[in-house]
């Protein structure tokens, strides 16, 4: 099957040939996947729970609504926006970690984008962010298939898509490896590995971080996302990132989007989460072109 790779500024690249697909790594026990996730939480980062916001007067119309949670306490506060007109699919946007949560969607014209191109789209807050119940006890592709199922309720036979941004790409990688069901996905400012992106942006944690690469070595190889973006289940992909991102590099998601047979759009000047602040037009363009050519099926990715 073929395997696109595009660089930014260029247009299509002929691809460099397939990289060697490596099998996902078996995912670890419960008890060190909980106990992994409780220590990266302790080490990484701070970051406060901001207020729920209610989305813009110019997204309207729009639905609030929680999603059951079938692997933790609570529930998952959501928003639906329906496409302009007749529907041809349905795209789960899953924020970054920030404090203001899914709403982080309500600038830059993601969701305006989809709906005048006939998607309905659908927000969530991750646990222990706005409106949601608490942290999941493990990984946060608990949460997202949860999201994932509510979406393919509402979009009644619809082909799926997803949108993820940093964090909400990053834990997409786990989902979507292991689970079919999504045509096209699109992955802004993912780092290769959580624990290293933390060492990047809070050094000081350093000794935390070896316990968690020498004391959960399951866990620390299955977080490693250039094993899962040989596999991940999709027909079309598309990386975008900042060429100034320091947690997430640029050659990082170079690779990523090598392995995964995906296109690729580096922004020059850009650090995190501001790619689409300086080539909003160019990462809008090349996440709908990437559905549509999903949903064709001529962007099929090699998958052995």
């Amino acid at each position: 099957m073929r395997r696109a790779v595009a660089s930014s500024g260029a247009g299509i690249a002929p691809p460099p040939g397939p990289a060697r697909p490596d099998s996902v790594p078996r995912r670890p026990p419960l008890w060190e996947e909980r106990a992994a996730n409780h220590l990266f939480m302790a080490l990484s980062p701070r970051l406060q729970r901001g207020k729920p916001q209610e989305p813009p007067a110019q997204l309207e119309p729009f639905t609030r609504f929680e999603i059951e949670r079938s692997r933790a306490r609570g529930r998952l506060a959501a928003t639906w926006y329906p496409a302009a007109g007749e529907a041809r699919g349905a795209v789960l946007l899953v924020p970054p970690w920030v404090p203001q949560g899914q709403a982080y969607f309500h600038r830059r014209g993601r969701i305006e984008a989809l709906r005048a191109a006939g998607y309905h789209s659908l927000s969530f807050d991750l646990g222990g962010m706005g409106s949601s119940g608490p942290r999941p006890p493990g990984f946060y592709d608990a949460d997202l298939e949860d999201a994932l199922n509510a979406l393919a309720m509402r979009a009644h036979g619809l082909p799926l898509h997803l949108w993820g941004v940093s964090a909400g790409g990053y834990w997409s990688h786990l989902l979507l490896s292991r689970r079919d069901g999504v045509s096209g996905a699109v992955f802004e400012d993912v780092a290769c590995h959580l624990v290293r992106w933390a060492r990047r942006m809070a050094p000081r944690g350093l000794p935390g971080y070896l316990v968690f690469q020498y004391g959960f070595r399951r866990a620390y190889r299955y977080l490693d996302l250039r094993h899962h973006a040989p596999r991940l289940r999709l027909r079309a992909a598309a990386y975008v990132g900042g060429a100034r991102d320091r947690g997430a590099r640029a050659e990082e998601t170079r690779e990523l989007a090598r392995r995964a047979g995906a296109e690729l759009l580096l922004v020059p000047g850009a650090g995190h989460l501001e790619a689409i602040k300086r080539a909003g037009d160019a990462v809008v363009g090349l996440a709908l072109a990437t559905l549509e050519r999903a949903e064709r099926g001529d962007g099929l990715r090699g998958s052995s």
